[in-house]
């Protein structure tokens, strides 16, 4: 990889960056000559983030912030403008994944949900909007899911809530047209980020999880993240209205547009075939790096490519792991 030379080419602001997409997302950004800033909500978890991208030619700064908390990115968005300059690059990436059946999803997973992923990319849009409409110039992108296109089974307050945020961003598009400023909706699909370790599970844990994580894991059904970044970024820096990553979401989009109806009772009859609510006990908001301690020795072959990439990309606790800053 070549580093940067000479002078940045403007300030980027990731939110959500300490693991997963978010991080390889500011990386290609630092790698393409950004300076880049990254938040989340654990002050600890992003330092490690940060000493991932180390020397990598461009300035990485860290600010702890809770996107579903208004006042806080404000005053984030505020700072930064005050401290390191104007930003000229927003990408939104924060989220939290819940798998599990409707019926073992409380309201505040909802909440919870909707805070985050729809509430957050607009706290963070509405922050930057105006000193960028003021400036003339300026890039927003939203990572949304085709989960916001067509609604997947056992995934329903994630859905709910991407659906928001898909409704958010193409309607910003809109509403800028002709400012100088654009905002990007992305919308991959299943991608080989590691999210699976931190997703969380409920109902019977160990075969939602069983289900779940091979399909986050497996090359034909999950996108490598690493490209998913680099088309990510292209996409957000060129300006482009909404970047569709796989083939399978593409698919899924035009299915849902020419056949709406059937789509639903599609995704209701594979809903049949995913677990159900055990009869008694079951559990609620299980890790997924705590449900794959009970799962088959077959499961864990399964998501071997998953679980390398949660260990690259700062999913579980930190381990000697050079390799990320040298690529």
């Amino acid at each position: 990889m070549i580093r940067p030379t000479g002078p940045s080419r403007g300030l980027a602001l990731v939110m959500g960056a300490s693991r997963g997409l978010g991080l390889l997302i500011a990386r290609e950004l630092l790698d393409r000559g950004h300076d880049v800033v990254m938040t989340a909500r654990g002050a600890d978890e992003l330092d490690a983030a940060a000493r991932r991208l180390s020397g990598r030619g461009r300035q990485v700064h860290t600010r702890a912030c809770d996107v579903r908390d208004r006042t806080a990115v404000e005053a984030v968005v505020d700072e930064v403008g005050r401290t390191l300059g104007p930003i000229d690059v927003l990408v939104t990436v924060a989220g939290i994944i819940d798998v599990g059946p409707a019926e073992a999803m409380s309201a505040e997973t909802f909440d919870d949900a909707i805070d985050t992923m729809t509430r957050g990319p607009i706290h963070a849009a509405l922050a930057v909007l105006p000193a960028m409409r003021l400036r003339g110039r300026g890039r927003i992108g939203t990572v949304t899911s085709i989960g916001g296109m067509v609604s997947p089974p056992h995934l329903l307050p994630y859905a709910t809530a991407k659906f928001g945020a898909v409704g958010f961003s193409d309607g910003l598009a809109a509403a800028l047209s002709g400012t100088g400023v654009t905002a990007t909706t992305v919308v991959p699909g299943l991608m080989r980020t590691g999210s699976h370790q931190r997703a969380r599970f409920s109902g019977d844990a160990q075969a939602e999880y069983s289900w779940f994580a091979p399909a986050a894991s497996l090359p034909l059904v999950s996108m490598d993240a690493d490209r998913a970044a680099r088309r990510i970024v292209s996409g957000v820096l060129a300006g482009r209205p909404m970047v569709v990553l796989t083939p399978l979401a593409w698919v899924g989009i035009r299915v849902r547009g020419l056949a709406p109806a059937t789509t639903t009772r599609v995704m209701g009859w594979a809903g049949r075939l995913l677990p159900g609510r055990p009869s008694r006990g079951g559990r609620h908001g299980v890790e997924g790096r705590d449900a794959a301690r009970a799962v088959s020795g077959i499961i864990r072959r399964l998501t071997t490519l998953g679980d390398k990439a949660a260990r690259r990309n700062n999913e579980v606790p930190e381990v000697p792991d050079p390799g990320l800053a040298r690529e």
